[in-house]
């Protein structure tokens, strides 16, 4: 399922607890209220803190929409009859529903759709690039990477469609910055980070500041983990965990950013796969026994040459080149 149709699913979410929300109102301002109501108004709200928040808002809508309509009817003040104005109140009150829900979803509108489609950034497998936002924020998109830009309205947001990169966030509390990557997504408290997302998760490292990564729970409305720094959080769809990294590890992960990738006691077979990422040309491992190897050591990225090199000559591995791929193998005896 593409970003955009899991944007539109939250978004469609979103509208229907507000939607909700000013119906209950519609309840509670009606003359038939009861108990019964009034239990499952509150098993509602009790469901989920958005229920709540959503009804506070369409109640301060309410409230704005009464004092204008009380206005409006002093400044006419018709004579009618008993029954006229028992008819009329029913009138006014189920517009006033209709314009309290329009104006809750047109507030929430503002708050997480762009008013401009987003900006699409993209780097090629082995590209680099660095983007300068106009509020002074920094992101650098690492090999085949792609991500949509929208710094319109109250939120401003990146969908991290592909690949990884490294944000360095101007904070600003009246305006926050939000990472999606599919169900996930980071809120920003003036960070430096890196996010590296996939199908199945969303890989998020804390170089500096706070950060928290959301996913969406049936149960709570949202599942959270804060991070500090040089914490690594793994959210999937069900879930987030996080673990401490050493100072070490988060060098070797930054390495990206000098163009090098740096290993230490790291298996073969992950080290060819973090080199497939920065060439077109691919390196398979021949066994599991081999792919298990440890090896260390500081290579180019975009150098796979200098890494067979040495894996031949140091270690002693048989190299395989074929036109589409490299086959790194036991040295015949």
């Amino acid at each position: 399922m593409s970003d955009a149709t899991e944007e539109r699913r939250w978004d469609s979410n979103a509208r229907q607890i507000h939607a909700e929300a000013a119906t209950w109102i519609e309840c509670r301002e009606s003359l038939t209220w009861n108990d019964v109501e009034k239990s499952a108004f509150e098993a509602w709200l009790a469901a989920s803190p958005a229920h709540m928040v959503a009804f506070l808002r369409a109640e301060d809508v309410w409230h704005r929409a009464d004092r204008l309509r009380a206005l409006s009817q002093f400044a006419r003040r018709p004579q009618l009859s008993r029954q006229s104005q028992k008819k009329t109140h029913v009138r006014i009150l189920g517009f006033g529903v209709v314009a309290a829900t329009l104006a809750v979803v047109g507030i929430l509108a503002v708050q997480f759709l762009p008013s401009k489609p987003p900006t699409l950034y993209t780097t090629r497998v082995g590209g680099h690039e660095t983007l300068v936002l106009s509020d002074g924020s920094r992101i650098e998109l690492n090999t085949n990477t792609a991500l949509r830009v929208s710094l319109a309205g109250a939120r401003r947001q990146v969908w991290l469609d592909r690949g990884e990169a490294f944000f360095d966030i101007r904070h600003d509390s009246s305006r926050p910055f939000l990472v999606i990557a599919g169900k996930r997504r980071i809120v920003d408290l003036g960070t430096k980070f890196i996010a590296r997302t996939s199908p199945a998760q969303l890989e998020v490292t804390l170089v500096e500041g706070r950060a928290r990564v959301e996913i969406p729970d049936s149960k709570s409305g949202i599942r959270a983990a804060s991070l500090m720094p040089g914490e690594v959080a793994i959210a999937t769809d069900h879930a987030v965990s996080v673990v401490t990294q050493s100072p070490d590890r988060l060098a070797r992960e930054l390495g990206w950013r000098r163009g090098v990738l740096v290993f230490d006691a790291t298996p073969l077979a992950k080290a060819v796969m973090e080199f497939n990422r920065y060439n077109k040309h691919q390196l398979v491992v021949a066994d599991n026994a081999l792919a298990r190897k440890a090896i260390d050591g500081t290579f180019r990225a975009n150098d796979e040459e200098e890494f067979l090199e040495v894996m031949h000559d140091l270690i002693g591995l048989h190299i395989e080149r074929k036109s589409s791929k490299t086959i790194i193998s036991r040295a015949p005896k």
